[in-house]
């Protein structure tokens, strides 16, 4: 048994670990994110390609690779279910509470871990973030159990106790945060660690920190992955580093832009009913005295140092701070510990948790019953449709959940005017798609076509697939006196064949015909 658990510790964690994956599959992809990570992880699965991932068959580095590994084990051991694409981020929210749970157990003792882990798991930020496929919550699980682990090893070396396991823990978790996320992953939790020891007057303690077995095992875990992707690709480590992880924090121009103080009333909000707590972990009244470094600080500063580094870049989404949610609902456990003594008042605060919880299932029936950004219901009227020869195509949108739904094995062409898309600096799908394209760009012009070559691609098969946005057939003639199988908020679907399309006035020119305008090539990465 874990250190500090007993069976009855064990059966409530497993508890609480059931309660985040209670709906789980309830609701389709969302778009873009969850389409996005969600294809690129069944990409992974389909081609036998683990080495790096891939969207619509280019590679994609915005970020490493753990998340995909993770959803693609799912996929290929529960199938193609909304649930199995939801692994990742139900890991990270249980990494989180786990090892939440575990230190205050070890530290605090029974009645304050309790409430850490009730609080967490029903703030409706965590159980709806646990639910929710891309990077964030896996990356502040990992995150906060290298925050936690190094934590306590320190407390441990102060106290002259057994440190080195739980060390290696953390420089274990640092690592697979980099291949979460990127560098936040080690720089986050370093952060947090020094300014928390140099508080408490205590930066001595770097010295047994700073542990060189535990380096080695950072360096063989998160190192190798980047150097195989450098000898392959020459202009990966500037692509990763220089631009997706310095460039688009230290420089404006991506999306969302908001000002400097939105984090503190969005945490506030979205932890909702259990911020109105927060003042009593403020309070000193019947606080027994710790010794230094304070656990207490720890707490304060981690959501402090968190908050603070992700106000500085202009571009703001609320997941980043995922990882302020754990010390958070730490100190209003503690708060409200001191407040009622070892045993609160159980009738006010369980029905307290229980409005938390309604909360928190209110927020994903809301969720599906206004964002319609899906396109799982056109992919069942295709599927239902399509043979497994008949291509699918798409113009002038990426509709990233489709490969996904249809279990496509295949890339998707694709039909838009690329030229204008390789020289635009706007943070968007073609963008996205356009540097991707740059790492492979011989597959890429047979990937991202010109839009005037959609008749010949058309022309080519006996039966074909468009999906494209709601008004795009006003620009191809051919396909205004088509009617399309079915359209679905703002996209429409056709079923083509041949011989429609000719009858239609398309198919002027031979398949075989390659006097077309050729789509202009992508620049290559470096």
């Amino acid at each position: 048994m874990i250190a500090g658990w007993n069976r009855k510790e064990a059966g409530l964690f497993l508890l609480a670990l059931a309660w985040l994956a209670l709906t789980l599959g309830i609701r389709p992809l969302a778009l873009p994110d969850e389409g996005r990570y969600v294809s690129v992880a069944w990409e992974m699965l389909s081609s036998g390609n683990w080495l790096y991932p891939t969207l619509n068959g280019l590679p994609f580095f915005h970020k490493p690779p753990l998340f995909y590994w993770i959803t693609a084990s799912s996929l290929g051991m529960f199938g193609l279910h909304e649930w199995a694409a939801r692994m990742a981020p139900l890991f990270g929210a249980g990494i989180a509470a786990f090892t939440l749970y575990g230190f205050a157990l070890r530290q605090k003792g029974t009645t304050v871990a309790r409430w850490s882990l009730l609080i967490l798991v029903t703030q409706p930020f965590f159980f709806g973030a646990a639910q929710f496929a891309n990077l964030d919550m896996l990356v502040a699980g990992l995150i906060a159990a290298t925050i936690l682990l190094a934590a306590e090893a320190g407390l441990n070396a102060e106290r002259e106790r057994p440190y080195k396991g739980l060390l290696a823990g953390a420089y274990l978790g640092a690592a697979l945060g980099v291949l979460a996320k990127g560098l936040i992953g080690a720089v986050l939790p370093g952060m947090v660690l020094v300014a928390w020891l140099a508080w408490n007057r205590r930066l001595v303690l770097m010295r047994k920190l700073v542990w060189l077995p535990g380096l080695a095992i950072f360096l063989l875990v998160a190192v190798p992955w980047f150097v195989a992707m450098q000898a392959r690709f020459p202009d990966f480590l500037n692509y990763f580093f220089v631009y997706q992880q310095f460039q688009r924090f230290a420089e404006g121009g991506f999306n969302n832009p908001l000002p400097f103080w939105f984090y503190p009333p969005a945490i506030l909000l979205l932890i909702l009913p259990w911020s109105w707590w927060l003042p009593a972990a403020l309070k000193r009244t019947r606080l027994q005295a710790e010794a230094k470094p304070t656990i207490r600080s720890l707490m304060w500063i981690w959501p402090a140092v968190i908050v603070g580094f992700f106000s500085i870049p202009s571009s703001k989404l609320v997941g980043y701070v995922l990882p302020v949610l754990p010390p958070l609902a730490y100190l209003i456990a503690e708060g409200l510990v001191r407040k009622w003594g070892n045993v609160p008042n159980p009738r006010f605060l369980k029905g307290f948790a229980l409005a938390a919880g309604v909360a928190c299932l209110s927020a994903i029936v809301a969720n599906n019953l206004f964002n319609h950004k899906t396109d799982r219901h056109l992919s069942s009227l295709i599927a239902a449709q399509r043979q497994a020869s008949e291509p699918v195509m798409f113009l002038r949108e990426q509709y990233f959940d489709m490969p996904f739904y249809l279990g496509l094995t295949e890339p998707v062409e694709i039909f838009d005017d690329w030229s204008v898309a390789n020289t635009s600096k706007n943070d968007n799908w073609r963008k996205v798609m356009a540097d991707a394209g740059k790492f492979d760009p011989e597959r890429a012009n047979r990937l991202l076509i010109d839009h005037s070559r959609l008749e010949h691609f058309v022309c080519s098969h006996p039966v074909s697939w468009l999906v494209a946005p709601k008004g795009t057939e006003g620009e191809y003639p051919y396909l205004r006196n088509i009617a399309p199988l079915a359209t679905h908020k703002s996209t429409v679907v056709w079923r083509l064949t041949r011989s429609e399309v000719s009858s239609s006035g398309g198919c002027r020119q031979t398949p075989s015909d390659d006097s077309a305008d050729k789509s202009p090539p992508l620049r290559t990465a470096g």
